[in-house]
């Protein structure tokens, strides 16, 4: 079992339990907590819903994209494209829902993770909490409306987290608009069992969060206006610290994060974020690094990977074109 489904008290309870996968996302646990939501919306005896998961390590360290990588060096798009589909119809589903949610993100939260809490109408850190938007890294871009909540973030640091990768503690998940409260570990079994017999959220009473960092740094070079710039003008700072992901991350990932994330600035509902990115991971596998990316950091991790792709204009217009008769479209838009 690798998601924990039912029904306690008043609550509508969901646990992810990999935890020797760093409770890494598949397809059909995405399917599976869509389908619960689903069952819920319409059900008088859940009052909310609570989303945790198994271990210490990791709320969710991101999507299970082993498969998506198999299929689409065989050839296979049709598989990754999917996955990514299904992906985000269920994180708008957690976004819209409408009774609270409540995520208790422990560990690192990452990727599909952040796909998973980070939409939570209640969203709940504590104190091993590491939150990031790593696609870069690995040859994708901040998808599962990680563009939305980057595009929310003050000042410069949705760019810079979109760029960089770099990962957030529990008091700059916050600063950010990522996380919601603090509240120690050690309490929320007692606060989870309080919402399972209640069916309230007043019992969520947040607590001084660690300091936040990120207000307190220089992003301004994250305002120039392409990636070439903000390269110079970080160069020009002598800001070492923010270049060394900026020299190790797919250039045509950081491009693309670096447009979408601003383009979602004006964009008034998370599912139009969702259809953006899915302009670029349903191309992911046949026409950007993300299969050579996949293969440096999580098949056969020697962290060397050999970008190919430029981040021309036209290669940017390219792969973030509509998609056609393949869009991801929403109920309310088609």
């Amino acid at each position: 079992m690798v998601l924990h489904i039912r029904i306690i008290g008043r609550a509508g309870r969901i646990t992810l339990a990999r935890p020797q996968a760093l409770n890494a996302l598949t397809h059909d646990m995405a399917l599976a907590i869509h389908r619960a939501l689903d069952d819920w919306q319409g059900n008088d005896a859940v009052a909310l819903v609570v989303i945790d998961a198994e271990g210490d390590r990791a709320f969710c360290a991101g999507g299970d994209i082993a498969a998506v990588y198999h299929a689409g060096l065989a050839g296979d798009h049709q598989l990754g494209r999917d996955f990514f589909r299904d992906e985000y119809r269920m994180n708008a589903a957690i976004a819209d829902f409408p009774k609270p949610i409540v995520a208790f993100m422990q560990g690192f939260v990452m990727g599909g993770g952040v796909g998973v809490g980070g939409h939570a109408s209640h969203r709940i850190v504590g104190d091993t909490t590491r939150i990031a938007m790593p696609e870069s890294g690995i040859g994708l871009i901040p998808d599962v409306g990680g563009t939305w909540l980057l595009s929310r973030a003050p000042g410069r640091i949705g760019e810079y987290l979109a760029l960089t990768g770099a990962r957030m503690g529990p008091g700059d998940a916050i600063h950010a608009g990522f996380a919601d409260l603090f509240i120690p570990e050690a309490d929320w079994p007692a606060l989870i069992t309080a919402l399972e017999r209640d069916g309230d959220v007043g019992v969520l009473r947040g607590q001084p969060a660690p300091a936040a960092t990120l207000d307190r740094r220089d992003l301004s070079a994250f305002g120039a206006r392409t990636l070439p710039e903000i390269v110079a003008a970080l160069e020009a700072s002598g800001d070492t610290e923010a270049l060394a992901p900026l020299r190790r991350n797919a250039p045509l990932s950081m491009a693309a994060g670096l447009a979408m994330v601003r383009a979602a600035r004006a964009d008034t509902r998370m599912q139009q974020s969702l259809s953006r990115e899915f302009r670029f991971t349903a191309r992911s596998t046949a026409d950007s690094d993300f299969l050579e990316g996949v293969r440096a950091q999580i098949i056969d991790k020697d962290r060397q990977p050999v970008w190919r792709h430029d981040p021309t204009e036209d290669k940017l217009r390219a792969m973030l074109a509509p998609l056609g008769d393949d869009e991801l479209l929403w109920e309310d838009s088609e």
